[in-house]
């Protein structure tokens, strides 16, 4: 059968991952969900969440650094765009995603995890640290959306296009607009822009998670120049509303630069976080 163009960009993407990386398919009753786990065997286990459209090749940059101390487990989102398939019972609502995520962590044999998500990633690891603070450890949201505060009213105008009648070209555009200039990598950008082309996508909402209830350490990176949001704003909220939170500001960083323009000090940041 021939590749679409997705799945191509795909493909390329995963070729820039390490060589020891493992492809995993892990069965829930949302069906098979795609797994890039990388780092030792014995580390401890790091889960990352990429945001909408991204998948989680996304974090080809990242999982070199992370990998050296902790196993890896890359996540394809369920209802958006990947080598996640959606079978079984029917993804309905944010409820539906956190047992998703209880069963993909059952599957995979972790009892506990380290949490990262960025943008809409992060929006569901908050959401799931809240459903499952045991199994969490500590807790990473990279420039996180619907979480300390809404989109930007421009913001979301400016995705509009792309949301009612989605076209590779409308996806590059709006990618343009929002990382300024800064030129995240071309393959990704590629593999970003046909994700919004892909059939069947469904990335499900939600009210913003009640945040006071994370026991757990948090970590909250922040892009200085995010579009998405005003980062003034979701610094000051975050630091009021989490207890055991710590607050930083990646400069010229945009949102959806994130996590992989200028990753070393994302790297960084998160390897002394986890540590």
């Amino acid at each position: 059968m021939d590749l679409s163009a997705f799945d191509l960009a795909y493909d390329q993407l995963r070729a820039r991952w390490p060589e020891s990386t493992e492809e995993r398919d892990v069965t829930t009753p949302y069906g098979r969900t795609r797994v890039h786990v990388h780092g030792p065997a014995d580390g401890h286990p790091l889960v990352l969440l990429p945001g909408g459209s991204a998948t989680g090749l996304v974090w080809f940059a990242n999982a070199p650094a992370l990998g050296d101390r902790h196993r890896v487990h890359a996540v394809d989102l369920l209802g958006d765009a990947g080598r996640t398939e959606r079978s079984g019972r029917p993804l309905r609502n944010a409820d539906d995603l956190t047992a998703w995520l209880d069963a993909l962590l059952d599957g995979l044999g972790l009892d506990r995890t380290h949490l990262c998500g960025h943008s809409y990633g992060a929006w569901l690891a908050a959401r799931y640290a809240l459903h499952a603070p045991g199994r969490v450890d500590r807790l990473a949201l990279v420039d996180p959306t619907q979480v300390f505060a809404g989109f930007r009213p421009g913001y979301l105008l400016r995705a509009l296009p792309t949301l009612i009648r989605p076209t590779e070209a409308r996806a590059r555009a709006f990618l343009a607009w929002e990382t300024a200039g800064l030129h995240p990598d071309e393959t990704w950008q590629r593999l970003y822009a046909l994700a919004a082309t892909v059939p069947g996508r469904r990335l499900i909402a939600g009210r913003r998670p009640q945040v006071a209830g994370l026991r757990m350490p948090v970590l909250v990176l922040l892009a200085e120049h995010s579009r998405a949001h005003h980062t003034a704003t979701v610094a000051d909220r975050a630091r009021r509303a989490l207890p055991r939170g710590e607050v930083a500001v990646l400069t010229g960083a945009t949102h959806h630069s994130l996590p992989l323009t200028e990753p070393e000090r994302l790297n960084d940041r998160l390897t002394d976080f986890l540590r």
